[in-house]
Formats: structure tokens, sequence, C-alpha cells
């Protein structure tokens, strides 16, 4: 293997494994510091003080906040990420179930908008004038406008008044359709924008005279060309996806990451909240260097100026 793209990889694995214990530890910080904490309902009930000391003691409420964060950092070096107080359950338990939730919805996202975006691009930068060129750019153009919430929204909407797709909790087809076509109206303008440039280079404009098939030459030649720009801004889009897959999740009721954080910071469960946080920026993080791994296999220029 080029040991140029093995530094250039651990440098990257380790920057990210940096922000991801940062984000944790903000999360942390800021959900313990802000007003009240996992035993405010009980106070809001009119529980007793001698229950609400209890349970603040079993919570470890009760202690100052150095030693609580203390605690905390010792138990992240051992891969304990602490018991949330609201479902009485290791958060490293609960977190790990619903990652895999919200990886499943985003990765299926990112492969529809891939799958229809990329191809689409080509069409549209190698062609302009084609049937499909001239439909995909006003829709390309209003997709990109839509916020994934209100895609998922008006998705609901159509889902219930049709029956095409299923509105039960844990159905996949709505959260992933809100995400993926707005990703996709992106990726295919950004292809089309790639495949423009590159199609007027000399290289391709020399393969053309040498008498290579126009298919050929935009399909295989001009696709890989185009694709270094592209992935470029994977990290990005796998970024925005993730973002966005957040609240899709508390709108379409799909049980990941996104819908644990919100319940995590309705109940003040610190320990669930940091969880949550630091998986969402592993998963942030990861897409981050994949994109990077193979914006540097396909263009090694980027191993050097990263």
């Amino acid at each position: 293997m080029n040991l140029a793209l093995v530094r250039f990889a651990l440098r990257r694995i380790v920057s990210a494994a940096a922000f991801a214990l940062i984000v944790a530890a903000s999360a942390f910080t800021l959900t313990r510091l802000a007003p009240g904490d996992a035993t405010t309902e009980l106070v809001a009930s009119g529980a007793r003080p001698e229950v609400i000391a209890r349970e603040r003691a079993r919570l470890g409420l009760d202690r100052p906040f150095s030693q609580q964060a203390l605690a905390w950092a010792r138990g992240m070096l051992r891969g304990d990420l602490g018991e949330s107080s609201m479902f009485g359950r290791p958060v490293r338990a609960l977190v790990l179930e619903r990652a895999a939730a919200t990886a499943r919805l985003a990765g299926l996202a990112l492969l529809v908008a891939t799958l229809i975006g990329l191809p689409l691009g080509v069409i549209s930068g190698a062609t302009p004038r084609h049937w499909v060129a001239r439909l995909t750019a006003p829709l390309s153009l209003a997709l990109v406008s839509i916020l994934p919430v209100v895609g998922a929204l008006a998705l609901l909407l159509l889902a219930a008044s049709t029956g095409w797709l299923s509105i039960e909790p844990g159905a996949i087809a709505v959260p992933a359709l809100a995400l993926a076509l707005p990703l996709a109206a992106s990726l295919e303008r950004l292809q089309a924008q790639a495949v423009r440039d590159v199609v007027s280079a000399p290289d391709l404009v020399a393969a053309a005279a040498r008498g290579i098939p126009p298919h050929r030459l935009i399909w295989v030649h001009a696709s890989r060309q185009s694709l270094r720009p592209v992935l470029g801004v994977y990290g990005v889009v796998i970024g925005s996806l993730f973002g966005g897959s957040f609240a899709v999740e508390v709108i379409t009721a799909w049980p990941g990451l996104g819908r644990l954080m919100y319940d995590a910071l309705r109940g003040r469960d610190v320990f669930l909240v940091s969880g949550c946080a630091l998986a969402g920026a592993v998963c942030l993080t990861a897409g981050n260097v994949i994109a990077d791994l193979l914006r540097a296999i396909v263009d090694p220029r980027a191993r050097e100026t990263s």
C-alpha cells in the first residue's frame, strides 16, 4: 500500500477521533450546566424532597460538576458511557441500537441519491440539450431549495393521501426519500458542472480526435475525471445528510439517533445526550474520512494538500 496514502489516512483518523471526543465532552458539559436535570419532572409532579434527593444521589447529580465530569471521562476511557436515567439501561447499548438504524437510513438515502444524481449529472453536463437534461435542471433546482424536513412533511401528506408509501413508525421509505431527493439534486448539479468542465479539457478533445466513441468518452473518461471534485465535497454532503436525518427521524418516527437525542434532551438525560452526540460525531467523521480517502485514491494530489 502507498505509504503516503497510509499517512494521509492516519492523519484523518486521528483528527476525526479528536473531533468526536470534543463534541461528546461539549454535549456533556452544556447539558449538565443547563437549567434542570433528570429529576425536574419529579419536582414538577410534587414529589417529596427525600424522594428527589434519593434519585439525585442515585444518578450522581448531587456531586460537584468537576467530579461528575471526571467520572464521565474515566468511563469514556473504558468504553463506558454511563447509564441512561430515562431508560435505566447502559447508554452504550442504547446508542449502538439507534446508531445502526440511523446508519441504515443515511446509507440508503446516500445510495439512492448517488444512483440518481450522478448519472443524471453526467447526462446534463455532457448533453445539455437532451430532453433528460431539460427536464432534470428545473427539478434539481426546486429540490435543492427544499429542506429535508419540508420534504418529509410533503411526503407524509402524499403517503397519507394516496397510500403509495407506508407511514407506519419504522417504515423507511418516507424518511429515506426525504433525505435522498434533495441530496440527489445537489449531486446532479455538482456532477453536471464537473462534466462540463471536463469535456472541454485538452486530453478529452484529443481522445475524441483519435476516434474514441462518444459514449465511451463520456461515461468512462469524462465520468472518471469529473468524480474528483464531486468526491471532494462528499464529506460535506454526508455531514448535511446526518444533520438532516435527525430532524427527519423525529417527524417520521424513525427509531434512530435523532429521535433518541430528542428524547434525551427532553428528559435532561446527560449521559444519553453525550452518548448520542458522540455517536453522531463518529458517524459524521467516519463519512468525512471515507470521502477523503476516496478522493485521495482518485486524485493522489489530495494526499499532499490535505
